[in-house]
Parts: C-alpha cells; structure tokens; sequence
C-alpha cells in the first residue's frame, strides 16, 4: 500500500470462510465508512432454525441487494455469484484455516454477538453444535473453500475492485486507510 487513502464502492461485499471474521471486519467497515451492514446469516434462518429453500433463499438476497449502498458478510457459496453481480468491492479474508477453526471453537463458547435470526432462540446446545461441527467443514474444505472462493471472483467479480487480506494486520492496514 502506497499510504494514500482506500477507496472503496457503495456495496462492499465481504467473504471468507467460517470463523474468518467476516462479521467483525464488516462492523469495523461500517464503523468507518456509515455503510449498512447486512449480515446473511441473520436473514437466512427462518423461526427455530429452519433453512430456507434455494429459491427463496435467492430471492430473500436479490431483495437485500436491491439496496444503494450496504456492507454483505456471509460465506454461503452457492450464492456467491449472485453478491459478486451486485458488488462493487470485494473484501476477501483469506485467514488461515487454523486459526478459523480455532475461532470456531471459542465462539461455541460465547454468547453471540450481534442480532440473532427472528424467532430462533439462542442455546448453548446450539452453538456448540454449529461452531464445533463447523471446526471439522474448516478442515475439510480448508483448500477447496478459498480456492472456489477465488474462482468465483476471477469468473463474477471482474467489475469489482478485490481486496485480499491474509492476516489481522492487513485488515487493519485496510481499515486504516479506507474512506469513502
């Protein structure tokens, strides 16, 4: 980085794999710029936990991309290239998968932070049961998640400017230097 500010889109998507700090580096963004943020797991949940069909799924996104201007957080991939068409700053952290895992981990332990889903209680069962099952989809997808994550990009997001940042203290740098 050359020290002059960042600037980045209205629509900031920010991806990553689990455990990653999407929704961390989304509220600083916000924090930093004003922008909205939408976080997708907090839209993609129905009452007690109920997954949404693929269609509505969809379309409960185009709805939340309709927007001027927001920061997205999520890393549901089959959807990846629907954000990339409405992006216009992609924000990928690229964070190691252990150290992914290992934030998996903690936050089983951890009282959310942040909205929950309407009509979907919150339990210790619960978030043991999503983080710590989460720690074994980190390991096993930790090639192919950040690799499909890219290609995606390269194939949806050649519109946007991308940003790539592989540790703590370049999303620091990055939020450092951002202005709108």
């Amino acid at each position: 980085m050359n020290g002059a500010p960042r600037i980045i889109g209205h629509r900031v998507l920010v991806d990553g794999m689990m455990g990653s700090g999407k929704s961390t580096f989304a509220r600083a963004l916000a924090a930093r710029t004003g922008l909205p943020v939408i976080h997708l797991d907090v839209h993609y949940w129905k009452p007690d936990w109920v997954r949404p069909s693929d269609d509505e799924w969809r379309e409960r996104q185009r709805a939340l991309l309709a927007g001027e201007a927001w920061i997205i957080d999520g890393n549901y991939n089959e959807t990846l290239a629907l954000r990339l068409e409405h992006a216009e700053t992609v924000v990928f952290l690229d964070t190691p998968w252990w150290l992914c895992a290992s934030r998996a981990l903690v936050r089983g332990l951890r009282k959310p932070v942040g909205k929950m889903p309407e009509g979907c209680e919150d339990s210790v069962n619960r978030r043991l049961r999503d983080e710590w099952g989460g720690v074994g989809r980190i390991w096993r997808n930790r090639r192919s998640e950040p690799a499909y994550a890219r290609s995606e990009i390269l194939r949806h997001g050649s519109h946007t400017a991308v940003h790539v940042l592989g540790s703590r203290r370049e999303a620091k740098a990055f939020l450092d230097a951002v202005c709108r």
